[in-house]
């Protein structure tokens, strides 16, 4: 497998965006994970008016504005800023690396926000840490983000009880809604004493791995609840829609803005919309749990990424019809993995001689097959998810 490829350690930020094919890459990272109408439509003309009119959902529930032009990343600032949606200084934007679970209403959900509102009040201090530790605060009606990149996990218990947890470890600590947001950052202080951080990177699961002893005040015995996944469509708190590739134009954004509604980002690459359940059809988003679009992921690819060795999203849409009903797959530019860290059961990455296969695993694990052809697996699809 090729390992022709830079990895940043970083993500990219508003005030530090990244460079890649199409241009800058300018990411916001909403407070709470919620969008007012205003918020979202000012993101939605900044993509129109000072990128490409592509906006990436990631796996960070943040928004991507792609394509900015240099010229017109400092007015795209300064639109975003007159809506609260830039940080202080590129140090603090980095730290708030912050996944909010998008369910819960009422008085639970004033909970978790208040819970998001302390963790990042307590970060904008420090500690320093690496540019892709995260947090993840789960404390909805149901636990739903296991799979979304975090270090530090708030969550609940089977019962509805609070706990901290390290990501790596079985178990965690149990919390109340006051001190629930101090105790993860006491953890993120203890990852940096500890000596998580190595060149400016560190993740904690990897950290408890190399035998890192969490200090006892900050372990508990306590399990998480089983973990679910939403679908889109209708639920409680409104309607989750989706986006293919986690990717939608600026025009479906402001769609869905002009609704007059809250909209939560999800690590899912869903939005909810909050509030009744008649959302219309919107171009580029979809309302059927069976579209097999959302069982398939997929990296910018060549030529918007740099480090791609194959374009992804048009060989990835062409093979989506042909998926198993209950699989995932998994088509990646690269031997990074950006769109899907976590196991697919059919994966395909790029390299200088073709399309690797991995079964039941990730781009890190050892290929089943190895340089097969676009072309090849084009003429015959169902041959990568019933290989010989």
């Amino acid at each position: 497998m090729s390992a022709a490829f830079e990895i940043k350690g970083w993500c990219p930020g508003a005030l530090r965006p990244m460079e890649s094919g199409d241009g800058l890459v300018v990411r916001v990272r909403p407070h709470g994970g919620c969008l007012s109408p205003a918020e979202a439509m000012a993101i939605a003309e900044g993509a129109r008016l000072h990128g490409n009119g592509l906006i990436d959902l990631t796996s960070r529930a943040n928004l991507q504005i792609r394509g900015v032009r240099p010229e017109g990343h400092l007015p795209l600032l300064q639109a975003l800023a007159a809506h609260g949606l830039i940080d202080g200084d590129p140090a603090f934007e980095a730290r708030r690396n912050i996944i909010v679970t998008p369910l819960g209403e009422g008085e639970a959900r004033a909970e978790t926000l208040e819970m998001a509102r302390r963790l990042e009040a307590g970060l904008s201090t420090g500690p320093d840490l690496p540019g892709k530790f995260g947090f993840a605060v789960d404390t909805g009606p149901a636990r739903v983000l296991a799979t979304a990149p975090a270090d530090i996990r708030i969550e609940r218990d089977a019962a509805g009880r609070l706990l901290v947890r390290p990501d790596g470890a079985p178990t965690g600590l149990s919390a109340d809604a006051s001190d629930a947001a101090d105790l993860a950052l006491r953890m993120a202080r203890w990852f940096v004493a500890s000596g998580g951080v190595v060149k400016g990177r560190g993740r904690m699961a990897r950290h408890l791995a190399a035998g890192a002893r969490l200090d006892p005040a900050l372990s508990g015995p306590v399990r998480p609840a089983e973990a679910t996944v939403p679908t889109v469509g209708p639920r409680a708190e409104g309607v989750l829609v989706g986006a293919a590739f986690g990717q939608l134009e600026a025009q479906a954004l402001a769609a869905l803005a002009g609704l007059g509604r809250e909209i939560r980002v999800t690590p899912w690459r869903m939005l909810l919309v909050v509030g009744p359940q008649d959302v219309p059809a919107v171009a580029g988003l979809t309302l059927l749990p069976g579209d097999p679009l959302l069982a398939v992921s997929a990296c910018s690819g060549a030529p918007a990424c740099p480090q791609a060795l194959a374009p992804t999203r048009g060989f990835a849409r062409h093979l989506a019809p042909f998926i198993p009903p209950g699989r995932h797959l998994h088509v990646s530019g690269c031997a990074k993995g950006c769109a899907r860290q976590e196991a697919s059961d059919v994966t395909l990455c790029a390299t200088s001689s073709g399309f690797d296969l991995i079964l039941k695993g990730t781009v890190r694990d050892v290929p089943a097959r190895f340089a097969l052809s676009e072309t090849g697996i084009r003429a015959n699809p169902q041959s990568v998810f019933e290989p010989a």
